[in-house]
């Protein structure tokens, strides 16, 4: 009898905690949010709708429809501060994308600040170089027989000798580890991400794939996290009932131990007094060598951010960059044009003194990272108590807020024809009074502070292999398969490459 009880109290807590104050506190309306339209008919009861959402692909083409407005939510001034997503995915510390407290944010963005300046970035410049000579001397050695003119049907599998997209992250994994390590992870010249690891009871082993766990830990977070308060619970339940979350959560793991690895092996040699050009050492001190006191998990915190966001936001920008390139000859031609008349034919890497003012350049990257702005998912921030203005509406105080990139890019009140690569509408005058409304690297004093590094990477890269090869697409009408994690992502692209005449 009492069990039937115990079952019947806990099926009627469970009710009115799920459902009934839900529905109650939809109703009330305190915050005054019911005006808004709701993402579907559950989310204006629980956040367990957004899970749902998450899992069914691209979540912001949805969220196209809804949202309209977003400077006042991440602009300089903006009294919103970022939101208790932040806090549900931070481990032992805070790195400097999900800090929330501002003054700490301060002191780590001017610690790192000086890490990521522009005076840095060019006596890094060398490795990027040397990076961008091994993917050439890779593309060298899978070129292909020169396409026939005019050829347009579909292109033997033998003939796809490189997947672009592995290729690009091969290069960001290799350049980040150099810039901000001072280590030679190897995988343009193996061909593979192969990398090894290492458990916090000192045990050394190999992780078949980087990119696979760093993409597992994605997906498994990505999907589970927006209900906050359900993110522990959900986590657990995933491992038990889901084969493909089980899978998601161990390479979890290795992608823990990878950086953990990273960490330990970078700090060793920077006790044993070895003096080395990179982003650790201004992590450790300032520019007079005193020592910034960072604790041991915070530093592991920064080399996360730094071997996850510094590298595969600029790899998925490179292989959006070329697959439009590529769908769009006339744009690829005016590219061309452009690299050629300020690069040899003998130059194998584009010298950044050469192109880093080309503006079509630059444009055909902006115009990229606009339509497929590598993190798309909407930043989460949260109003201050009092509430804020958000546009011309009043909103409660202590409400999530966010806007999505890949939404705020397809207003065609600022952007005509959104959905067009068009890269002279960042040309000019006219491109200066879009760099507003351009939020790939988000915005105000919590941008990405390493936007830099990722210019200079994409456009060597991308002038170096536009200047040296010819590119083809399987096919006329080849689409990749993209996701959204926090990143917009997407599949492998099998090129065709061959050699360019002059």
């Amino acid at each position: 009898m009492l069990g039937l009880l115990f079952l019947l109290a806990t099926g009627i807590l469970l009710v009115s905690y799920l459902i009934l104050y839900p529905t109650v506190e939809y109703y009330y309306d305190p915050k005054g949010l019911r005006k808004f339209p709701n993402l579907n008919a559950l989310s204006g009861l629980t956040n367990l709708s957004f899970v749902y959402e998450a899992r069914k692909g691209i979540r912001s083409e949805k969220l196209l429809e809804l949202h309209k407005k977003f400077p006042d939510i991440y602009g300089h001034g903006t009294p919103c501060i970022k939101d208790d997503f932040y806090t549900v995915l931070v481990g032992s510390h805070y790195h400097l994308a999900d800090v929330v407290d501002k003054p700490d944010h301060a002191r780590k963005r001017k610690i790192l600040s000086s890490a990521y300046a522009l005076k840095n970035l060019e006596g890094w410049e060398h490795k990027v170089a040397d990076k961008t000579e091994r993917l050439v001397r890779a593309f060298d050695a899978r070129c292909t027989v020169p396409l026939a003119a005019n050829d347009t049907k579909k292109i033997s599998a033998d003939d796809l000798t490189v997947d672009y997209r592995a290729w690009t992250n091969f290069f960001t994994i290799d350049a980040i580890a150099d810039i901000g390590l001072s280590e030679r992870l190897g995988f343009l010249d193996n061909g593979n991400d192969i990398v090894t690891a290492e458990r916090k009871d000192g045990t050394i082993y190999t992780v078949p794939s980087y990119r696979a766990c760093l993409h597992a830990t994605a997906r498994a977070q990505s999907n589970l996290v927006w209900a906050y308060n359900w993110f522990p619970f959900l986590t657990k339940v995933s491992k038990i009932i889901s084969p493909r979350f089980r899978e998601y959560w161990r390479l979890n793991e290795g992608w823990n131990d990878i950086v953990w690895h990273r960490t330990c092996q970078r700090l060793r040699r920077y006790q044993a007094g070895e003096v080395l050009d990179d982003f650790f050492t201004s992590l450790m001190e300032d520019k007079s060598g005193n020592m910034n006191m960072m604790e041991f998990g915070e530093i592991m915190a920064e080399v996360s951010i730094m071997m996850n966001a510094g590298s595969d936001t600029t790899a998925l920008a490179m292989n959006n960059a070329m697959f439009l390139m590529l769908k769009n000859p006339r744009c690829l031609a005016k590219l061309r044009e452009e690299l050629d008349s300020v690069l040899d034919p003998e130059d194998v890497v584009a010298p950044y003194d050469k192109i880093r003012y080309l503006p079509y350049l630059r444009a055909c990257l902006d115009e990229s990272m606009r339509i497929y702005p590598p993190t798309s998912f909407g930043l989460p921030r949260r109003t201050p108590h009092e509430g804020a203005f958000i546009g011309d509406d009043q909103i409660a105080g202590d409400t999530t807020v966010s806007i999505s990139a890949y939404v705020a890019h397809r207003n065609p009140s600022i952007f005509p024809d959104p959905d067009a690569f068009q890269p002279e509408r960042w040309v000019g005058e006219n491109g200066k009074e879009l760099k507003p409304y351009f939020i790939s690297f988000s915005a105000g004093a919590r941008g990405c502070i390493g936007r830099n590094i990722s210019y200079l990477e994409q456009s060597v890269v991308l002038a170096s292999v536009l200047h040296r090869y010819e590119f083809a697409l399987p096919s006329a009408d080849w689409e990749p398969t993209r996701w959204e994690s926090f990143n917009l992502m997407a599949s492998s692209m099998p090129v065709k490459v061959w050699r360019r005449t002059f």
